[in-house]
Parts: structure tokens; sequence; C-alpha cells
């Protein structure tokens, strides 16, 4: 009978244990496209190129509304920045400034990225959402 009491308690620890709800897990390679800002005529794009041998790529990002368009931007100044995805889905982008090469660090959470759509917010203040939809 204590047989029984042992694999009873065993196998309700088990299934107590398999009901943990998994985290999602977020990919470079689905953030890696173009992006529209929900609304604007603000776009993001996050580049496959390697920008150091840290783990960051390069992306860039441009306002059609203020009429910079992509290819106006300078290869590597202004309106580019590093990025960095974590699994978790922590965004750390560090912004290229032109005037003496001043950088501005970003940290974002990534709260929901799928085949059309990205959503993120600023770290430490999940009122400041930002929506995208792929391009």
């Amino acid at each position: 009978m204590k047989a029984y009491r042992l694999i009873f308690v065993a196998l309700l620890g088990m299934m107590m244990c398999s009901c943990k709800k998994d985290e999602p897990s977020y990919y470079v390679n689905d953030l890696q496209a173009l992006w529209l800002e929900n609304g604007t005529q603000h776009y993001v794009r996050f580049t496959d190129e390697q920008s150091d041998k840290s783990g960051y790529f390069w992306g860039r990002q441009w306002d059609l509304s203020e009429d910079v368009y992509e290819e106006d931007l300078e290869p590597y100044g202004n309106g580019w920045f590093h990025y960095q995805l974590e699994k978790k889905g922590n965004l750390h982008e560090i912004h290229v400034m032109d005037n003496q090469g001043a950088v501005i660090p970003k940290e974002y959470v990534v709260s929901k990225l799928t085949n059309s759509d990205l959503e993120y917010y600023e770290s430490g203040d999940k009122k400041h959402k930002f929506y995208f939809t792929k391009q």
C-alpha cells in the first residue's frame, strides 16, 4: 500500500511540473526584415549584416514623413544602429549618431514576434509600446 501512495505522489508531482507554462522564445532571423510602425511612415530594417564579433547586427530606421528615405542614410551613420535579440525577448539597440561618434543605447522587451507582426516596449515602461507590421 505504501508503494501505491509513493507512486501516486510521484505521478501527482510529475503532473504538476508538466503544467508549467513555457515562456515564448524569439529568434533573430524572424526579426530580420523590413517593418513599418503602426499608423506612421516610420520604417525599421533589421538586417543580417554582422556589426561586430559580439553578436550584434546592423539595423537602420527612417521616416518618410520627414522626407528621409532608406537610400538617404549614410552607411553606419545617423539612422543606423547595432542590435541584438536574446532568445527570451530582450532587444538591445545601440543607435549611432554622426556627431563625433556618439552612441545611444536602448533596451526593449519583445512581447510579440510573428511572420507579420512585431510588438515591443521600452524596458521598464510597459505602457510605451511599439507596433509594427512586416513589409
